[in-house]
């Protein structure tokens, strides 16, 4: 029988091979391996896996939670190799998540952060218009921030106004188009980039001023700084601005317009979902009741048929 180290990294290979990513979930494994090893336990039981999941202290109840996850599904698979392993049940470990309250950045909120990223230092390079660009790509795309950072040069396409996503969250490749401002606004960053360096020292688009791609702690750094800067902050109605709520920001306006404009919503939820690159359209459904507004639109457009309906 294989060393329940070994047997992990055959599970992550596997899992992976069938599609899935398993980043997280992968280094939570091989810790939990080195843990096994430690108590010299020959095979997994509930009570270690529980113990191995409230190990970190001063942390929330469901990242516990999570971590037992990762166990529960490899343990199930292991199960049929090893007829000892005991599956944690589903039931452990419980908590209540907490509905996520994404920041709705306002058209100030954003001219305010990409005016701060104007004027990031050192003065006269190119750090400033990198931020502002980055910044102005992600409200108006909805792009993920790790599709953004993954952009190549060659991936721009000037004369059709559109963008390749290739690096993408669930590996499915999209064209994202652009408003000629937009497309302005990209051309300026891009004749700045070369005009700085010279030369392309790399085949990404957003370059940090040392020529290398931006890198995603370093942009996250920078974002924190600049809120900070303009005074965006949580408070009692939303979260601490994140760059992902760009997106949120993008998919709640395009919604909220076509409910205003009287659109059929559920026909045009497709074009949306293929537009911000989500596995199914079942993920774009989730901002209908993250608004209060929209799900105050929603009601009423339903209440609406049950009329005609009745």
């Amino acid at each position: 029988m294989i060393s329940l180290r070994d047997a992990i990294e055959q599970y992550v290979l596997l899992r992976r091979d069938l599609g899935f990513k398993l980043n997280g979930a992968q280094y939570l494994l091989r810790d939990f391996a080195g843990f096994m090893e430690d108590h010299a336990a020959p095979y997994i039981t509930r009570d270690l896996a529980v113990q191995w999941a409230m190990r970190p202290q001063q942390v929330q109840s469901s990242y516990w939670a999570q971590r037992l996850m990762a166990v529960r599904c490899f343990a199930r698979h292991h199960s049929a190799t090893d007829p000892r392993t005991e599956i944690p049940p589903p039931d452990l470990l419980r908590y209540r998540p907490r509905r996520a309250r994404p920041y709705l950045y306002t058209e100030h909120d954003i001219e305010r952060l990409m005016a701060a990223a104007r004027a990031l230092r050192p003065a006269g390079s190119l750090r400033g218009l990198t931020y502002a660009s980055l910044l102005g790509l992600l409200s108006v795309t909805g792009l993920r921030i790790s599709e953004a950072l993954a952009l190549r040069a060659a991936d721009v396409d000037w004369q059709a106004g559109l963008l390749r996503i290739r690096k993408t969250k669930f590996g499915k490749a999209r064209l994202v188009p652009l408003h000629s401002s937009t497309r302005r606004g990209l051309r300026q960053y891009a004749r700045q980039r070369d005009a700085y360096f010279g030369f392309l020292p790399t085949a990404h688009f957003f370059l940090s001023k040392g020529g290398r791609p931006l890198s995603a702690n370093e942009v996250w750094k920078t974002f924190r700084l600049l809120c900070r800067q303009v005074g965006l902050h949580a408070s009692a109605d939303w979260d601490e601005p994140q760059l992902h709520h760009f997106r949120h920001r993008l998919a709640t306006e395009s919604l909220l317009r076509w409910y205003r404009s009287g659109d059929d919503v559920e026909q045009r939820l497709p074009v949306l979902s293929t537009f911000l690159g989500h596995a199914s359209i079942a993920s774009t459904y989730w901002y209908l009741s993250s608004h209060p507004e929209l799900m105050g639109r929603a009601m009423q457009r339903l209440e609406q048929r049950w009329e005609k309906t009745s």
